[in-house]
């Protein structure tokens, strides 16, 4: 009797998934528009990488985006609210009427 060989099975390809990879990318695209919401997700996805123990670059690039332009958007903030707040206080000192003070036109209701 003469032996068969039947044709090795190919094992299934792996898949090198980074856990966290996914969010971190989307984190970082969202950082730009909603940055708290953006910080949010990179940090939940840098913890997944870690506990992986795999590095996450978009996850820390999210982190790092997010934050400043949530600290930038802060500091818009508070000059305008105190710019407004500025502003009024003039309208009330001075009351209704259309004033020029130091080259810019005020009008107050």
């Amino acid at each position: 009797m003469s032996e068969t060989t039947y044709p090795q099975a190919v094992p299934p390809a792996t898949t090198t998934s980074i856990p966290g990879r996914t969010l971190g990318i989307i984190a970082l695209v969202v950082a730009f528009p909603a940055n708290l919401i953006g910080l949010i997700l990179g940090i939940v996805a840098l913890v997944k990488s870690r506990k992986a123990g795999v590095r996450n670059g978009p996850a820390v690039a999210a982190i790092i985006v997010g934050a400043v332009f949530l600290i930038l958007s802060i500091v818009v903030m508070v000059v305008v609210v105190g710019g407004a707040t500025a502003a009024l206080g003039q309208c009330a000192e001075l009351g209704p009427g259309t004033y020029e003070i130091a080259g810019q036109t005020i009008t107050c209701n």
